[in-house]
C-alpha cells in the first residue's frame, strides 16, 4: 500500500506525492537528473551521497535492477523521486524490482510527483535543500525543517563515502584489503594484481565503472582511502595517480587538496568530476556552487583545442572558476556549452590532466573514451600531454 507523502523546499514550495517504497522523513540537498535511462548507476553513484533524486524521464523502475549494475557498494542517494513507477520489470537481466531494492537498502521512493513542475522550479530558483516525509504532513513544519536543515555548502561527505582500507581492485570487482599502516614492502603491494601499469586511485567515492575501465587499460589498481598521505601514496611507487569523483562541496575536503598538491610532479596524475576540483584547488583556483549543476547522459562538452563536441556523462553541483586560474603553465581544454563552465584542464610542464565529466559513462554516451588512453599514455612516457592550443573560454 502505498503511503501519503509530501516534499517541502526551503522556499516553501511544496509538492505531495506517495511513497512506494520505503517511508520516513529525510532532509537533503533536491537536485535532478535528465538520463532516460541509468537508474541504478545513478542510485549508486557515491557523488549523490547526501541528495535527493529527481529523475525527469516519466516512467522508471520498467528494467528492474541486477547485480551488475552498481557503481558501489550500497545505494547512496537520500531518496528517489519519480513521476510514475513501475512495479513490474520486464528485462531478462533482473533479479529484483526497484521498489525491493530501494526498500533492502532503507531508502525512500515516491512516485505520483509533478517531477516536471520541480524540475522546472529548480532550474528557475537553483537546487534547494528539502525534507520528504510520510510521517509528518504539516507543511508549515517541513518548510521549517527544509530550511533548519544544513545542505551541502561547506560539508566534507567524502568521509562518509571513501574505502576505510586500502584494497586492490581485479577481475571487475573489489579484491582483498591491503595494509598500507606503518612499513609496508611495496613491491608485494603491487604484486598480487595483473597490468602494466601501476595505478593509485585515490577513493573520495570512486564510480567502479572508472575502475573497471581503467583496468581495461592495464591498469593494475590498489584503491586508497581519501585521508591516505601523500607520503604513503609515493612510497607505493605508481606509474600513475587517479583522483575520483565524490560527494559534497569540494573547497570542504582541503586534506585531498593538499595532498594533490605535494602529489603534483610526482607521477602522472588524471582526475575526474571532484578529483578535477581537487585538482584546480590545488593548482590555485577556486570552486564555486552551480544554480542548479549539471546532472544527466546529455551534456553537451567542447574539446577546445580542436572543437569537437563530445555528449557526456555528468554528475556534480560545484565547479571550478576558470579565472581563478593562473594559465601561465595551464591550459583550459574543455567547455560546457549549456553554461560556459570549465570542464577540463591540463598542465602544459607537468603530465597532469582532469575533466569535470565522467568519461567511463554509466549511464551514458562513450563520446568522451579516449581520455583514459590518454592517461595510458601519459604513464608510459611521463610526458605532459601535447594539446594544441585551446581556444579561449567564451
Amino acid at each position: 500500500m502505498s503511503q501519503k507523502a509530501l516534499l517541502a523546499l526551503e522556499d516553501g514550495t511544496i509538492f505531495w506525492c506517495r511513497a512506494f517504497a520505503g517511508g520516513g522523513e529525510v532532509a537533503a540537498e533536491v537536485c535532478f537528473n535528465t538520463a532516460m535511462t541509468g537508474y541504478q548507476e545513478v542510485l549508486t553513484d557515491p557523488s549523490y551521497h547526501g541528495q535527493m533524486v529527481v529523475m525527469t524521464y516519466p516512467l522508471i523502475g520498467n528494467y528492474g535492477v541486477n547485480p551488475e549494475d552498481v557503481e558501489s557498494a550500497a545505494v547512496q542517494v537520500s531518496a528517489f523521486l519519480v513521476k510514475e513507477y513501475i512495479d513490474f520489470p520486464s528485462n531478462f537481466r533482473a533479479t529484483a524490482s526497484l521498489r525491493q531494492y530501494l526498500e533492502a537498502a532503507g531508502v525512500m521512493g515516491v512516485e505520483g510527483l509533478d517531477t516536471r513542475a520541480l524540475t522546472r522550479h529548480l532550474r528557475m530558483r537553483g537546487a534547494m535543500k528539502g525534507v520528504l516525509s510520510t510521517l509528518d504532513l504539516d507543511p508549515e513544519s517541513l518548510v521549517a525543517k527544509a530550511k533548519a536543515s544544513p545542505g551541502l555548502v561547506g560539508l566534507d561527505l567524502v568521509k562518509n563515502v571513501t574505502c576505510q582500507k586500502a584494497y586492490r581492485w581485479q577481475d571487475g570487482k573489489p579484491g582483498p584489503t591491503l595494509d598500507l599502516e606503518g612499513e609496508f614492502d611495496a613491491q608485494a603491494v603491487w604484486a598480487g594484481g595483473q597490468g602494466r601499469f601501476r595505478v593509485a586511485a585515490l577513493d573520495c567515492g570512486i564510480k567502479y565503472n572508472i575502475l573497471r575501465r581503467l583496468e581495461k587499460r592495464g591498469c593494475n589498481l590498489v584503491v586508497l582511502p581519501a585521508h591516505t598521505p601523500a607520503e604513503t601514496i609515493m612510497r607505493l611507487d605508481p606509474d600513475g595517480v587517479f583522483l575520483s569523483n565524490g560527494p559534497g562541496d569540494p573547497s570542504a575536503v582541503t586534506y585531498v587538496v593538499e595532498t594533490v598538491r605535494r602529489l603534483l610532479g610526482q607521477a602522472p596524475i588524471f582526475g575526474i568530476c571532484l578529483g578535477h576540483q581537487m585538482i584546480g584547488q590545488a593548482l590555485g583556483g577556486r570552486t564555486f556552487k552551480l544554480k542548479f549543476g549539471h546532472r544527466g547522459a546529455n551534456q553537451p562538452v567542447m574539446d577546445l583545442a580542436t572543437a569537437k563536441v563530445e555528449i557526456t556523462s555528468q554528475n556534480h553541483g560545484f565547479c571550478v572558476d576558470d579565472q581563478s586560474i593562473d594559465k601561465t603553465d595551464i591550459l583550459m581544454t574543455h567547455m560546457n556549452l549549456n553554461d560556459r563552465t570549465l570542464e577540463g584542464l591540463a598542465h602544459k610542464k607537468l603530465p597532469l590532466f582532469c575533466v569535470q565529466y565522467h568519461p567511463e559513462a554509466s549511464p551514458g554516451p562513450h563520446d568522451a573514451d579516449y581520455l583514459f588512453d590518454r592517461f595510458e599514455e601519459m604513464m608510459r612516457t611521463k610526458q605532459p600531454l601535447e594539446i594544441a592550443a585551446a581556444r579561449p573560454m567564451m
